[in-house]
């Protein structure tokens, strides 16, 4: 599982680590601590009150290091949550609404198009399309353009993008060949 813009997954199986149940402590990052708590309550999952650590994030060297509430000067980084999953592993969810400058997250998102790029982009991609129609089963041209213009738009080859269009009309909306 990739997170929405991450550079990292999370792996979940059995065979893939030797640590025992129950044994691992992670941290998510999110940026609003109260909509993931309520997201997770909503969904069943036991979540602590809200709480920062009396010595600073992750300091545990003092007893009973979690005060209840958020940090009191409300600063990024400070305030969690926590929860166990079914195996009892420890889930910290840290928020964190500003980042400290080298952590930011590099924007993922297109830039604004022009009418005459635009138009340009579709024609190739009505050109991707067609070796594609040719081979394989009825279905929604639009599903096969939108994929491989987000592909695009985001820096990737035509290449890269005709195998990204592929493979979502493929394994994701299961178009066979013809």
């Amino acid at each position: 599982m990739t997170p929405p813009r991450s550079e990292a997954s999370i792996i979940f199986g059995k065979g893939v680590t030797s640590a025992r149940p129950g044994s691992a402590e992670l941290v998510l990052a999110v940026d609003n601590l109260d909509a993931a708590r309520e997201d997770l309550i909503g969904h069943g999952v036991n979540v602590s009150e809200v709480f920062h650590y009396a010595g600073g994030p992750f300091n545990n060297t003092i007893e009973n290091p979690r005060v209840a509430g958020r940090d009191p000067e409300g600063r990024s980084y400070f305030s969690f949550a926590s929860f166990q999953d079914p195996d009892g592993n420890c889930w910290l969810l840290q928020e964190i609404t500003t980042r400290l400058p080298g952590r930011e997250w590099k924007s993922t998102q297109a830039g604004a198009i022009d009418v005459a790029t635009l138009a340009e982009l579709l024609h190739e991609t009505e050109q991707h399309h067609g070796e594609y129609e040719k081979t394989h089963a009825r279905h929604n041209r639009w599903d096969w353009y939108a994929s491989y213009l987000n592909a695009r738009q985001n820096d990737s080859s035509p290449m890269d993008a005709v195998a990204a269009a592929n493979r979502y009309i493929n394994e994701v909306l299961h178009v066979p060949p013809r």
